[in-house]
């Protein structure tokens, strides 16, 4: 699944060109270079790469955030 904004609102304008992709597991995405994994969880959807820490949505024991 994906999805754009073709006329984002103000302040987000940058988004126009864009294309999001549902970060599904079984993708293989890779953003520089460095290869991204989906977030953990059924609900939500960010790819997750190499430079960022978490803890993350998504993760056992972070239902409660």
């Amino acid at each position: 699944m994906a999805w754009s904004y073709p006329q984002p609102l103000a302040g987000a304008e940058a988004l126009a060109e864009c294309v999001a992709l549902y970060a599904w597991p079984q993708l293989h995405i890779t953003l520089a270079g460095e290869a991204a994994r989906a977030q953990p969880g059924g609900f939500y959807g960010g790819w997750i790469t190499p430079d960022l820490a978490g803890p993350f949505k998504g993760e056992p024991g972070s239902e409660g955030w």
